[in-house]
């Protein structure tokens, strides 16, 4: 695609038209043996790389395109309406690289960044652990030691996505039990660090080519120059991440519910029932009509928070949990109304809605569950 820095409407026109046209002659046709087989699309991975989807939003400097998170959320959408796992691959290597966009030194980004951009390295984002999920830093248990010129990790962290095909992996882990939220720092770990291995493979309901791991920690010592920032910073960096990287999974959402509607209506055009197509059921226009208006609201949403990522507005915490639970709920729901429009055939794995009603869950849970975001948005609004 090798397509200029994407400032202006034109660059982003061009890249959308590209990735419509790679989704629908190479993404879609692999979606649904994407998801029987459960395996890591390593073909569209390469097909992404070499059409510099993974550097969408990092500087020209570092290899990326210096795009906006506005094109990037907008890529995203468009891969998922055919193949949310597809879509998750460019949302995680974004959430991977971030960390060390926000708060790595220049050495460390000209040390990785580069490779990630280029799709050459994979990333993941290792936060979450069997009993700090939503309570992230009141239970994390991994933790880092200061010994000598370097840190020893031991621990392990779960739900990660991407985790057993990337190179690199921002860890998160305690240095300073003390401190609580203060005493979480961010390590950068490279796959084949001795110590750092990848344990079970979750079964899960829905997007099954993205794979979701445990990362075991074991005496796993790393240089002290793989420290993002400074000692107690983590967290803090943790959530500056999520304020980027939720609007990429609402993004994700978006994609699902609006692919869903597209196939809904184009059934419902040839369906013959009573006489006529069942796209002139009035009962079905009605629920179409209501469809239509929760995916426009939602995208609206969404356009927005990712407007305020470009600008760092002040108040871009909450426009991303806006939009990711605008987004989560409205790929829920609008999907499950798609399976109900098809009837038996939308129950049917020959049917790509109940493929889509299944990845759609887990845009309601992962990067902040939809009660998160409502703390998150109430807190705006009144406090603590």
């Amino acid at each position: 695609m090798a397509v200029a820095p994407s400032h202006t409407d034109d660059d982003e026109a061009l890249i959308l038209d590209a990735v419509r046209e790679l989704v629908r002659e190479k993404v879609a046709p692999r979606a649904a043996e994407i998801d029987v087989s459960g395996e890591f699309p390593w073909d569209v991975q390469k097909l992404f790389a070499e059409n510099d989807l993974f550097g969408l939003i990092i500087p020209a400097e570092y290899g990326g395109l210096d795009g906006t998170f506005s094109t990037y959320v907008k890529v995203v959408e468009e891969v998922a309406k055919a193949c949310a796992s597809s879509a998750l691959m460019i949302a995680v290597q974004e959430l991977g690289a971030l960390p060390i966009l926000i708060a790595g030194n220049d050495e460390q980004k000209r040390r990785y960044i580069p490779k990630l951009a280029s799709g050459e390295w994979m990333a993941a984002y290792a936060l979450t652990e069997a009993g700090s999920g939503s309570d992230a830093a009141g239970s994390m248990h991994t933790r880092a030691v200061r010994d000598g010129d370097g840190y020893v990790l031991n621990g392990t962290k779960m739900w990660i996505t991407q985790g057993n095909v990337a190179q690199v992996v921002t860890v998160f882990a305690v240095t300073d039990p003390a401190k609580g939220a203060n005493g979480i720092s961010a390590f950068v770990v490279e796959k084949g660090t001795p110590g750092f291995g990848v344990g079970k493979l979750e079964k899960k309901m829905g997007i099954h080519g993205s794979p979701t791991v445990e990362l075991h920690f074991e005496n796993c010592r790393i240089p002290a120059e793989n420290l993002l920032g400074v000692e107690g910073e983590g967290f803090k960096t943790a959530m500056k991440v999520l304020d980027r990287s939720r609007p990429g999974i609402a993004a994700q959402a978006l994609g699902i519910a609006q692919g869903a509607l597209d196939y809904a209506v184009g059934y419902l055009k040839e369906r013959i029932a009573f006489g006529k197509p069942l796209s002139q059921q009035q009962g079905l226009q009605f629920l179409l009509a209501d469809m239509r208006t929760e995916v426009e609201a939602a995208r609206l949403l969404l356009y927005e928070a990712a407007r305020k990522c470009d600008e760092g507005a002040p108040d871009l915490t909450t426009w991303a949990a806006l939009c990711k639970l605008k987004c989560g709920d409205v790929a829920m729901s609008v999907t499950t109304d798609a399976v109900q429009l098809l009837g038996g055939f939308g129950y049917s794995a020959e049917y790509p809605v109940e493929r889509m009603m299944r990845d759609a869950k887990i845009t309601q849970i992962y990067e902040g569950t939809q009660q998160i975001q409502r703390i998150v948005i109430a807190r705006s609004m009144v406090g603590r």
